[in-house]
């Protein structure tokens, strides 16, 4: 661990400690996604056991009227995860001293001055790839108390919910590789290389081949008749008895049969890709129950962010502080109806076409009316998944609350722009009195309506701009 960042995580144990030891009352902010959820519960969790009183809450996003809000309230001192980004002097100037920011979006240069932000960016850690916020909040928990460590599997779920898997066969780098290790050992979690489909440990095979939209394989992706067919010419059993079996009651040598018949399905130039594309690693938590929601990290981080986007943080947060009742139960409602409300609009955006302006670059759609401002980044990052799209970037808006717009764009798969979106969706927004920022593949931003269209003019101008740069 770098010094600076070491001498910022003594610089927050110390506060912290003392804070606890002069009963103040703590609130921690963090954002709706699985990433906030688990960062906000890694650091509450560790708060707790260090005998402080605190509280925690979500955030659709952070702004100024937030920060009044948080100046108003009852608590003594703030700490913010997976939120707050470019914000700093606001913070400051509103909450004196008594506020902690830990972060992993890229912030602007002059916030790397502030003490009092902890963000991943400031050391020299790629925050897109190496960690995200519930890696920075592991870090400050262990900061506090080594015993902390146990809280790693909570940060690899993190780092999976922010498609942080991006090393070879859906690995992990940097900062996070540091975590998985750690959790290893704790024998917390097993990790292998197998089948990537969804849905390891609950989804009938049927579905989850037919939901595994990457790699995306014509005529059987979100074909369910015909993954059931191929399935049945590999000549597995796809039931015990009346239960269908699911990938993880698989032996090795059925799971081989499978591959076989995707191949033999797939042939031509891309088979070889596809059926690479197929293999990678898996992260299971051994000591959660065998066709939990919970056992597969994949599953257990789609579950979290079911729960923040149908704006039902609090029960993805309980789930993560160990409730293994109530709170899973509903919290396995909550993802079934995000599953069904994705279907959709993913349906009618598909139908109703006039939502959709398909250029050679990039990739507008139209979700006004239609989808919830939660729900944009999970729409686009679908749509961004689809091959048709392949090597755009997609923007999608939708209305949001007091006479705004809010974006989401995201990076295709095969995209080789140098736009990078954090920048775009940031300065574009501030041009227009608006805010915006994220990650250089991943980004949002919420402008007035009425700047609607001299935004959209923006986002044209640059995007088509830096690919014709790349393209010469």
């Amino acid at each position: 661990m770098g010094k600076a960042l070491q001498e910022h995580l003594s610089n927050f144990r110390d506060k912290v400690k003392d804070s606890i030891k002069n009963k103040k009352r703590i609130l921690v902010t963090t954002h709706i996604d699985c990433d906030g959820i688990t960062s906000g519960s890694i650091i509450t969790n560790a708060l707790i056991r260090a005998g402080a009183k605190c509280t925690v809450r979500t955030a659709n996003e952070f702004n100024t009227n937030l920060i009044q809000k948080l100046k108003k309230d009852e608590n003594d001192f703030h700490i913010i995860t997976d939120l707050g980004g470019g914000f700093g002097k606001d913070i400051e100037e509103n909450l004196d001293d008594d506020w902690f920011v830990l972060d992993h979006h890229e912030i602007p240069e002059e916030e790397h001055e502030f003490p009092n932000i902890i963000n991943a960016w400031k050391f020299g850690i790629y925050g897109g790839r190496e960690i995200c916020a519930g890696g920075m909040a592991y870090l400050a928990a262990t900061s506090l108390d080594k015993k902390n460590r146990d809280l790693s599997a909570i940060a690899v779920v993190s780092a999976i919910g922010d498609r942080q898997d991006q090393g070879e066969k859906k690995s992990f780098i940097g900062k996070n590789l540091e975590i998985l290790e750690t959790a290893k050992k704790l024998g917390l979690i097993e990790v292998d290389l197998d089948l990537l489909l969804v849905g390891r440990e609950t989804r009938p095979l049927p579905d989850s081949l037919a939901f595994t939209s990457q790699p995306f394989i014509q005529g059987l992706t979100w074909n369910r008749d015909a993954c059931l067919a191929l399935l049945n010419s590999s000549g597995i059993d796809l039931k015990e008895g009346s239960r269908w079996r699911v990938l993880a009651d698989l032996s090795q040598d059925e799971k081989r049969s499978i591959l076989e018949s995707i191949a033999k399905y797939a042939t031509g130039k891309d088979a070889t890709e596809i059926m690479g594309e197929f293999i990678g690693y898996t992260y299971t938590f051994p000591r959660e129950d065998r066709r939990s929601f919970l056992r597969d990290a994949r599953e257990f981080s789609t579950l979290l962010n079911s729960c923040g986007r149908i704006e039902k943080s609090g029960i993805g947060i309980a789930i993560c502080m160990g409730d293994r009742n109530k709170m899973l139960r509903e919290g396995e409602k909550v993802l079934l109806e995000y599953r069904h409300k994705i279907r959709e609009y993913m349906n009618i955006l598909t139908n109703e076409r006039w939502r959709i302006n398909n250029t050679e670059d990039y990739v507008l759609v139209n979700a006004e009316g239609l989808v919830p401002e939660t729900m944009t980044g999970t729409i686009s990052s679908l749509i961004a998944g689809s091959p048709k799209n392949s090597g755009k970037i997609i923007f999608l808006r939708t209305d949001s609350s007091e006479g705004m717009i809010k974006f989401s764009s995201r990076k295709s798969n095969g995209c080789k722009s140098g736009v990078n979106l954090s920048f775009l969706m940031k300065n574009g927004a501030e041009r227009f009195d608006g805010i915006g920022g994220g990650h250089d593949a991943a980004a949002g931003a919420k402008i007035t309506k009425d700047k609607l269209d001299e935004f959209l003019d923006y986002l044209e101008e640059n995007v088509t701009k830096m690919q014709s740069t790349n393209k010469s």
